[in-house]
């Protein structure tokens, strides 16, 4: 039975896995400018 639940959990991650990496596929380019224009304002600042 525990090998089973195991093999569940594994399923879940690969599948959460999964879903995250095409979430970034499809947005990579709003994270790659939200990135660079955080870090740009950081280090233009006036700290």
């Amino acid at each position: 039975m525990k090998n089973s639940k195991k093999g569940m959990e594994l399923v879940q991650v690969a599948i959460l896995v999964a879903i995250a990496i095409g979430l970034g596929l499809i947005f990579k380019e709003q994270i790659t400018s939200f990135v660079n224009g955080t870090f740009y304002d950081l280090l233009h600042s006036d700290f």
